[in-house]
């Protein structure tokens, strides 16, 4: 059962980056969040938290507080976000209605926005890639440029909802960043519109290899890796798999590409807070066991993308290229509230095949090769272009040269 179908009265399970930038489907792609749902039951907790103090707390604002039209929607919401912040779980959130709405289209790679990849391991938001065709590839966005400002707001400091935020508005409507390329700052006005995330594009590169790039795990990945493969492997000598800047998505998704090259055992496992076990096994057809394989990662390929990274690295089917990944290991689900708002919590983390964990460390790749600029990688939309700078995707090619 997918998201779009039942998204309220269940718990719907990710395995996503939160806030590490790669496209929030809130006008700006900075937040993968594409769910796997499970059954909810509404149940009481017998806890020992005490919320005495925070209904006086409540009473006291009503009750005193100088401006007497204190909105209790606000402090409601509020309220909730600060039990959430209490967890100092930076994958654990707290989404208002509005917010929950616009995650919702996240979960279908489908959103009113300009279509950029963000990073936020800087000062300012630093857009890592555009979506293939968006208003921001239009508008000569590129990797490495930082966002200064978004109209006259400045952008330091600011997590990636309060970005997202900021860029995302309706089909149509217009807006102005304030960007720095290198040395020089300049602005440019973009016109949002609707836009569709790529989840797999691929093409025959050098001596009959095919390349397969997997921007996220969402709801259509299943089928177009399958179509990618059936159209390539023919003749095909070996297999680069690029998983770089992949920020995760449904985990159900992640063990079908798995399952497509390793014919038997483990792909990973889920554990939660007792201690229960469970174990995701191969299933379906396993059309690429055979092909010599690569796959490309990056400190961006995170949750849903380390899941496949990994599993094939200890099922010694790949060979991993690039550089340490990011590092999570843990898996939320949603728990709408009846306002229509959303708790985001991490309830389980997930094991490689071999029970190790990946959760901030990240995976180690076999040969370390760094990329002196993001917008070196080869684009797969764009392979006239060639792949000389891209020093990570030849050093997949060195790997799977005959002798």
């Amino acid at each position: 059962m997918k998201s779009r179908d039942a998204l309220w009265g269940v718990a719907v399970v990710v395995v996503a980056v939160v806030s590490i930038g790669f496209g929030f489907g809130l006008g700006v792609y900075t937040d993968q969040a594409f769910p796997d749902v499970l059954p909810y039951f509404p149940h009481h907790s017998t806890g020992k938290v005490d919320t005495t103090e925070l209904q006086q707390a409540i009473r006291v604002i009503e009750a005193d507080y100088v401006d007497g039209n204190v909105d209790s929607k606000k402090l409601s919401h509020g309220t909730v976000q600060g039990l959430i912040a209490s967890l100092n779980d930076p994958f654990s959130t707290y989404y208002d209605p509005d917010q929950y709405k616009r995650l919702q289209q996240v979960y279908t790679g489908h959103y009113t926005g300009i279509g950029i990849y963000l990073s936020f391991s800087g000062a300012y938001p630093q857009i890592t890639g555009t979506v293939p065709g968006s208003p921001a590839a239009a508008a000569g966005l590129q990797a490495g440029d930082q966002i200064v400002k978004v109209g006259d707001k400045d952008m330091k400091g600011l997590t990636a909802d309060q970005a997202s935020t900021l860029i995302q508005g309706p089909d149509g409507s217009r807006v102005t960043l304030t960007i720095a390329r290198g040395s020089s700052t300049f602005t440019v006005t973009i016109t949002r519109a609707e836009i569709q995330v790529p989840s797999v594009r691929s093409t025959v590169i050098a001596d009959h290899i095919l390349y397969v790039r997997i921007y996220q795990f969402s709801t259509t990945t299943t089928d177009e890796f399958h179509s990618a493969l059936n159209a390539g492997l023919a003749g095909a000598k070996g297999m680069v798999l690029d998983l770089r800047e992949d920020p995760g998505g449904f985990i159900t998704e992640a063990d079908h590409v798995i399952s497509q090259f390793v014919a038997t055992g483990e792909t990973f496992e889920l554990r939660d807070r007792n201690g229960n076990v469970e174990r995701h096994t191969v299933s379906g057809e396993h059309l690429a066991t055979a092909v010599p394989l690569v796959v490309l990662v990056d400190a961006n390929s995170a949750s849903a993308a380390e899941i496949v990274a990994g599993s094939l690295q200890v099922h010694h089917r790949a060979k991993l290229v690039g550089t340490v990944t990011f590092g999570k290991g843990s898996v939320q689900q949603d728990f709408p509230l009846s306002d229509g708002a959303d708790i985001h919590l991490t309830v389980k983390r997930w094991y490689l095949p071999n029970g190790q964990t990946i959760d901030h460390k990240g995976l180690t790749p076999d040969v370390t090769v760094p990329l002196a600029n993001v917008g070196d990688e080869f684009d797969v939309l764009q392979p006239a272009l060639g792949y000389a700078k891209d020093t990570q995707l030849n050093a997949a090619l060195t790997l799977l040269a005959p002798g």
